[in-house]
């Protein structure tokens, strides 16, 4: 193409005009929250985890908004173009599965470190400061790797259709959701997030509906299918059955599977962004709002890319079609053009304009998640364990706040970095599981496990990633003739060796230190965490504390915060504490028996959710897929018709899930707010 589809102006539009209303938007509930509940964003714990008390539905949609990268729409639609009907099926499942896994471990964390505010919390406290930079390593290339493929997904679509440099769509992008991500804090975020998930499901709807049955290009299951058999003909799809568009018989759909499962296990549980979620969950309902964020997050990649991916092939040999009459190259697949040029060729610049827009609303909504996830790690791993045990609440928000916009900056860099150098969202997407994967398993042990070994899983980390790295080169090398490249090592094979190797090795060499060399570790340092000294630059030693507030003298100074310890300390020994006592008490804190009843609760919830996710996850990834990739089957009309069918269903149970849920369990505060609004209208609420 030598004309972009719409003008350079529609750009900076969409990203100025879209980021500077959430920004605005952002303000205003923030300034609600402040005047008509009793959450202040100006409270660190607050600002970070907002206070730890969000209802499941409205932390589902926080989870599925998260979840909705750039890759979202743009690398599901990229398979289902590549392999068909197929590859939207195992982008969503592929990448539901560790969401719903997610579940168990947000259970643990509400059990054995209740009071955490982040996930390193923990690992500091059971295995000291050298797990704890390490896995503090990991932390930050995963939101390193997410936050460059948020911007480079997003940078190189908007310049695709508007001509903006992609330097100034980098750096405009982050900018604007850092704008309002700094005025809110976590809760406002949320709220700003169920918005834009909202507007989402909304938009996703429209183009579903005008694809089967609006538009007079396609129009109807019927048609696009006999679309997908002429383009079948055209252009068989190796390695499919039949060289159909309408097969799960797909070698390499179920490849790009295994290498989603494996590679978002490492995204997902090394993401800070997921346990900030978690914590800042009520007690009760974390299990049930990651379940649900899980089976709502579901519907969105299968149900977009089985509409835009497949548009995309269907009307490749139409006029409208941008570049007609050539096909898209694969550097353009791989920069996830699929879903774009589909769009345009079904709705005109009017397509385009909307799928800008819907790209970027998913890219801020992530981009705010990630954001929120590095400032949480700055401020409680970094600065309130390193730098400064005993730094006041003002100075927590001054950190926080910081750590918001130098990752903003960051995000920026990096999307340019990897521009530059010729990295793809594609490559960038793959590479994850291979680099984190060594990880993954580690995190989970160390919240879990009452046997898991420091050395051993430290090793594990370690090796597993030697062998990840060894595996990919290798691989790469001996199916390319010892050529080792950007694009011989973004093949499927390397990818899939790569993400498989490191977290089995890992896994594998941390079991057997659980069999050689078993810890007996009980958990009840990390259940201190906030109302003992351990974060405090020191090393576990196993020592129980119980949490007290002295008097009523200055909640900023983190000093002010007494404990009197219960095992290991004098009673009459009195020592000062970080500033999560002064959170822990305000948000969570409860009478022993109070306590008691929680930790049953949520031990059974734990049981729950091991049962539900291994139910789930067997049926999306082995009952429905594999039967029907064995069978070599390929859908008829009738068939197709039937598959189409479901996908809308589900995408508006979910849209139906994700809208009216969070409303209907927010009826009382709602009412709240509202009431206060028409008092101060009336003159009856002092201002």
């Amino acid at each position: 193409m030598t004309e972009t589809i719409l003008p350079t102006a529609a750009g900076y539009g969409i990203v100025l005009g879209v980021g500077c209303f959430f920004t605005f938007f952002m303000l205003g509930i923030t300034w609600l929250q402040a005047r008509y509940t009793e959450y202040s964003p100006n409270h660190a714990v607050e600002f970070n985890s907002a206070s730890r008390s969000v209802k499941p539905g409205l932390i589902a949609a926080g989870v599925v908004s998260a979840w909705t990268w750039a890759a979202t729409l743009l690398q599901s639609s990229t398979i289902a173009y590549k392999y068909g009907i197929s590859g939207p099926y195992w982008y969503a499942a592929g990448a539901t599965v560790q969401v719903l896994v997610m579940a168990q471990n947000s259970a643990k964390l509400k059990i054995n470190a209740p009071t955490a505010n982040t996930f390193l919390q923990p690992v500091k406290v059971r295995w000291g400061t050298s797990m704890h930079i390490t896995c503090m390593f990991f932390a930050f290339v995963t939101n390193f790797l997410v936050s460059s493929m948020l911007i480079v997904g997003s940078s190189d679509t908007v310049h695709s259709l508007t001509g903006m440099p992609v330097e100034a769509a980098c750096f405009l992008i982050p900018a604007t959701v850092v704008g309002y991500v700094v005025v809110g804090g976590m809760r406002a975020t949320l709220l700003c997030d169920y918005t834009h998930t909202s507007v989402l499901f909304v938009v996703i709807l429209f183009f579903m509906f005008t694809v089967y049955g609006a538009s007079d290009k396609i129009g109807s299951p019927g048609r696009m299918w006999e679309l997908l058999q002429e383009a079948a003909a055209k252009n068989p799809v190796v390695n499919n059955a039949g060289g159909s568009y309408v097969t799960f018989r797909s070698k390499g759909a179920i490849i790009f599977g295994i290498i989603n499962i494996t590679g978002n296990f490492a995204t997902v549980f090394l993401d800070q962004a997921y346990w900030q979620r978690a914590i800042a969950s009520q007690t009760r309902s974390s299990v049930k709002a990651f379940i649900a964020g899980g089976l709502l997050w579901f519907a969105i990649p299968l149900g977009f890319a089985s509409c835009m991916g497949l548009t995309s092939v269907a009307l490749s040999s139409n006029p409208d079609y941008p570049g007609f009459p050539k096909l898209l190259t694969p550097d353009q697949v791989s920069a996830g053009l699929a879903a774009p040029y589909g769009v345009t060729a079904l709705l005109g610049t009017s397509g385009a304009t909307l799928m800008l827009v819907l790209l970027f609303l998913a890219v801020t909504s992530a981009s705010s998640a990630e954001l929120i996830a590095v400032s949480s790690i700055l401020t409680y791993d970094i600065y309130a364990t390193y730098v400064k045990p005993k730094a006041t609440e003002k100075q927590l928000m001054l950190v926080s706040h910081a750590g918001v916009c130098f990752w903003g900056l960051c995000m920026a860099v990096f999307g340019i970095m990897f521009y530059k150098i010729g990295i793809s969202l594609g490559w960038l997407f793959e590479f994850v599981g291979c680099v984190l994967g060594s990880a993954a398993p580690i995190v989970c042990l160390a919240m879990r496990s009452r046997t898991a070994s420091k050395w051993w899983c430290f090793a594990a980390i370690w090796i597993g990633l030697f062998c990840a790295m060894a595996s990919w080169f290798a691989v790469a090398g001996c199916l390319n003739d010892g050529t080792i490249s950007v694009e011989t090592t973004g093949q499927d094979y390397p990818m899939l060796a790569g993400s498989v190797v490191g977290g089995t090795m890992s896994f594998i060499i941390a079991l057997i230190g659980m069999w050689v060399h078993p810890e007996k570790y009980d958990f009840s340092a990390m259940k201190a965490i906030g109302q003992s000294p351990l974060l405090q630059g020191q090393e576990p030693d196993g020592t129980r504390a119980r949490a007290h507030v002295e008097s009523k003298g200055s909640e900023e100074e983190i000093g002010a915060v007494k404990v009197s310890a219960t095992e290991g300390v004098s009673g009459d020994e009195e020592k000062t504490f970080p500033a999560d006592v002064v959170s822990w008490s305000r948000s969570g804190g409860s009478s022993v028996s109070g306590q008691d009843s929680e930790l049953s609760f949520l031990q059974k919830s734990f049981v729950r959710s091991v049962w539900v996710s291994l139910v789930l996850c067997t049926i999306l990834v082995i009952i429905i897929p594999l039967p029907i990739f064995f069978s070599s089957v390929v859908y008829g009309k009738g068939g197709f018709t039937t598959w189409i069918s479901l996908v809308i269903a589900w995408l508006l149970v979910a849209a139906c899930g994700c809208i009216l849920y969070p409303i209907w369990e927010s009826r009382e505060a709602l009412m709240q707010v509202s009431k206060g609004i028409y008092n101060d209208l009336r003159g009856k609420r002092p201002v």
